[in-house]
């Protein structure tokens, strides 16, 4: 097939403007964006940089033929303009030549619109191919970036779903979620194969606008209050009068208009209300010219037909008129909508109050003076100084001063901590007492409060499982309406012979409506128990993992680090008769002075006494040590090796029997050739394990302890936490095939442990929890970080998941109910048994109130205190 390049190489001059072959976008020939390219002595132009390396890496890909789609046979075609198969030795449809290529067509229509746009026709056809080429090609999400985009303009959930379809069909695109709660797209892309300009075209293209990233959230907030209030102002001014003249008569008020008068001042005060709703009927029909119809389709559509209906009537007809029906019916709207900015302004104020905890400025020293500049203007290495009651900037390493800094905001611990040089300093926290210089380590989106702020972020803007069923009635529910609606006109109609009433019940099923109750049943509550996890320092990283933490059933704890505090400790010491204990604790510290082992450590910590002089030590690995202290031949460590050393040990065998009986690591001391003491040493649980193991058993979980220490061992700390079940001996390969063998039991497993030792378990289990991680918070193998070292934030997050699953049921239950019966009502279905028919307004009404409903129903989250 010779099909000319130059005539599929979509450079052709359209108004003065060039094509992008890969995206197709309009571009300048004389200032292109993204450069230009040559190819076969053609030059190509690009709207972005993306475009042109995608061209260059494979122009053959952007500039086949349309035809070069393989037909499912041999002497077969596919129809350039419905994509049919055609047999070639039947077209039914006929064929036609074109710059020397014959196509074939399934039918003469077909081939009639072929013939009028062939350019056209191929360039459509070669999009449809290219799409689904993209469709069938992964998308590689291993190294994929994300972008977060603040939407303008959306009205419902329909809004959120249109842009959500948009995206998604953008070549590279591999994950598009819309927040509609948050006005907020999330991302994930593959940079090779497209970039953020693209997605802001395919925000475009399906009607609504990328608001720039420099705008404040909170000030948008308030920005869109202040707008809904004065339109609500405006409307209402109108709005009551309108009723008045309107029903004034019905309750016995004479306002003095002759007859024919009060219609055209019904028009007269209508008319102003309807400009205060102009933003319903610019973007609703805007929704419905791009097939994609929205709640604001749904208004316009309804309160427009009342509205012209009534100017009909009023200038022909003289029937009845519905004037107060769209007046009110605007009114009712901006009043809901109202309501509803401000709930979704205070859901959304956990991320703005994070960022708010940031310092604006920063004292750094260059070419040897202080000077102040704004914080994101420090880089790593810049050496700050902080004084007394200021905000540390940024995170750093202090490199001269010392000080107590504040870390509640981060660890939630209000004592503050004693920092000196070569300690971390975290941006954000509060200096309290000295002056201190520090290096810059972490600037801009890397420091601690900017993961956390992006963790929040994400988590909000993901999906939880169980909003699934919501988007896809979401995706199908304004065009059902309008369906619904136009049958009940028609069956009013028909049924009575009144327009009046077939308008009424149209317009009433448009307006009772509400698709924004669905939409904002899931992501409002996901919104405040994100943030309010983020305020107790539970970070959960997404929708999916909070509504998963809510099913766990069984809870499995690491055991060193995690339910105990991780360094051995003594706990428990036996001097034989006439042997001092104090003087025992200093003859062991002081012949261990000089050894590295952690249970060496644990004696020097127990120790109060000053050390003796120790010499001629000597290690003996595994084992223990020995050493000339005060005259005397001391040896420290196992029994095996006292008695190895000649050290009589007959008066501490019963004691060492009861100790390591107990799970207890013991150490012996001899002096010369006697035993004197045993030091019974031992990871402590942490402060509250017991309790906090208590708390959630009460709420009828399981408890597993899984540690790589022996069963003894492990079963004494076991019994000290209160947990009945120990899977001692496992090695850390294999803990992940112990979390399996719990989910194949028909368990929804949380693991618990410090995110780094425990990263296969934590990947493996439903829901991976990393404790005490302190300012790491980006681990990957969790699905929630636990900044603070506190047991208790286990069952909070259990309780937090449990609690915000149980809000979203309920948004859900009542979006569901208020449509399923609101509808019908509206519509007519109960008038045979009532001999009631919705009205309009009250459907308005009711409308406005459901969707506020849902909102502060996730706003009476705030009172979760976990």
């Amino acid at each position: 097939m010779d099909v000319g390049k130059g005539a599929l190489s979509m450079v052709e001059k359209i108004r003065d403007v060039e094509i992008d072959p890969v995206c197709k976008m309009e571009v300048d020939p004389d200032n292109p964006p993204g450069g230009t390219y040559v190819h076969d002595g053609t030059k190509y132009y690009f709207c972005s940089k993306g475009c042109n390396e995608r061209f260059s890496k494979n122009p053959e890909k952007f500039l086949k033929p349309p035809s070069a789609l393989p037909a499912e046979e041999e002497g077969h075609s596919i129809d350039p303009v419905c994509h049919m198969t055609v047999d070639e030795s039947n077209p039914r449809g006929g064929t036609a030549d074109y710059k020397g290529e014959r196509y074939y067509f399934c039918n003469p229509t077909c081939n009639t619109k072929f013939t009028a746009d062939p350019e056209g026709v191929l360039g459509r056809y070669r999009e449809s191919l290219e799409e689904e080429e993209t469709l069938k090609a992964p998308v590689n999400l291993s190294d994929a970036r994300s972008s977060v985009l603040d939407i303008g303009g959306m009205s419902c959930a329909a809004c959120a779903a249109t842009i959500e379809r948009s995206l998604r069909k953008v070549p590279g695109v591999g994950e598009a979620n819309v927040n509609f709660a948050a006005a907020k797209a999330f991302v994930k892309y593959d940079a090779m194969l497209t970039d953020e300009e693209h997605l802001k075209e395919a925000v475009s293209k399906a009607g609504y606008v990328v608001l720039e990233e420099s705008v404040d959230q909170g000030v948008k907030a308030e920005e869109e209050q202040a707008q809904f209030k004065k339109r609500l102002f405006f409307a209402w001014l109108f709005a009551v009068p309108l009723l008045v003249v309107a029903m004034g008569g019905m309750v016995g008020l004479d306002l003095g208009l002759r007859e024919g008068l009060s219609g055209w001042v019904q028009l007269a005060l209508t008319t102003p209300i309807m400009l205060a709703g102009s933003n319903f009927f610019r973007v609703g029909i805007r929704a419905l010219w791009l097939r994609s119809p929205n709640m604001d389709s749904l208004v316009a559509v309804g309160t427009g037909t009342a509205y012209l209906y009534s100017i009909y009537q009023t200038v022909w007809g003289g029937g009845h008129l519905y004037f107060e029906t769209a007046g009110l019916l605007i009114a009712f709207i901006l009043l809901g909508k109202t309501l509803e900015s401000s709930a979704k302004a205070k859901a959304g104020r956990a991320i703005r109050a994070l960022m708010e905890l940031g310092a604006k400025t920063a004292r750094v020293i260059r070419d040897g003076e202080e000077v102040e500049i704004q914080v994101d203007e420090v880089i790593p290495g810049d050496i700050v100084r902080v004084r007394p009651g200021e905000k540390i900037p940024v995170d750093g390493v202090i490199t001269e001063g010392n000080s107590t800094v504040d870390e509640s905001m981060l660890t939630g611990e209000s004592i503050p901590v004693d920092k000196g040089e070569g300690d971390l300093v975290i941006g954000a926290t509060v200096n309290k007492a000295g002056t201190f210089l520090f290096e810059a380590k972490r600037v801009g989106a890397d420091t601690a409060l900017s993961q956390i702020v992006k963790l929040v972020e994400q988590a909000q803007g993901s999906k939880a499982p169980i909003q699934n069923l919501a988007d896809k009635v979401s995706a199908v529910f304004v065009p059902t309406v309008i369906v619904i609606g136009l049958i009940a006109l028609v069956v009013w109609l028909l049924a009575t012979g009144d327009p009046a009433a077939a308008v009424k019940a149209f317009v009433a099923v448009l307006i009772v409506a509400c698709p924004c109750a669905l939409g904002l049943a899931t992501p409002t509550a996901v919104m405040m128990g994100t943030g309010i996890g983020a305020k107790l320092g539970i970070l959960i990283k997404g929708a999916d993992a909070l509504q998963r933490a809510g099913e766990v059933d069984t809870v499995v704890f690491d055991k060193t680090g995690t339910i105990t505090r991780g360094t051995p400790r003594l706990v428990e010491s036996y001097v034989v008769s006439g042997t001092d204990d104090a003087k025992a604790i200093q003859l062991a510290a002081s012949a261990e002075m000089s050894s590295e082992h952690p249970l060496a450590k644990a004696i020097l910590d127990a120790n109060e006494a000053p050390l003796l002089k120790a010499k001629e030590f000597k290690a003996h690995v595994g084992r223990g040590v020995e050493a000339d202290v005060d005259g005397e031949r001391v040896y420290v460590g196992t029994i095996s090796f006292l008695e190895l050393m000649g050290v009589d040990t007959e008066r501490l065998s019963m004691e060492l029997e009861r100790m390591e009986s107990e799970g207890k690591t013991v150490l012996a001391l001899g002096v010369g050739g006697e035993g004197l003491a045993l030091f019974a040493v031992a990871d402590t649980l942490k402060v509250g394990a017991a309790d906090n193991v208590a708390a959630l058993k009460e709420k009828g979980l399981e408890v597993i302890l899984l540690t790589g220490d022996n069963k003894r061992t492990a079963e004494a700390i076991g019994r000290e936490a209160g947990i009945e079940k120990v899977l001692a001996e496992v090695l850390p390969a294999d803990k992940e095939h112990a979390i399996r063998t719990l989910q194949e039991e028909g368990r929804v497993v949380a693991m618990v442990g410090d995110g780094i030792n425990d990263a296969p378990a934590l990947t493996r289990a439903d829901v991976g929890i990393a404790i005490g991680s302190g300012t790491d918070v980006a681990l990957e193998s969790a699905d929630a970080v636990l900044v603070r070292d506190d047991l208790g934030d286990v069952a909070r997050t259990i309780a937090l998941s449990r609690y915000t699953m149980r809000k979203i049921k309920q948004n859900l239950f009542w979006a569901f109910i208020y449509n399923s019966i609101g509808i019908p009502l509206a519509a007519g279905l109960f008038y045979p048994f009532t001999g009631w028919l919705l009205h309009p307004v009250f459907a308005g009404a009711a409308m406005a109130m459901s969707s506020v409903s849902v909102v502060t129903n996730s706003l009476s989250m705030r009172r979760f205190k976990g």
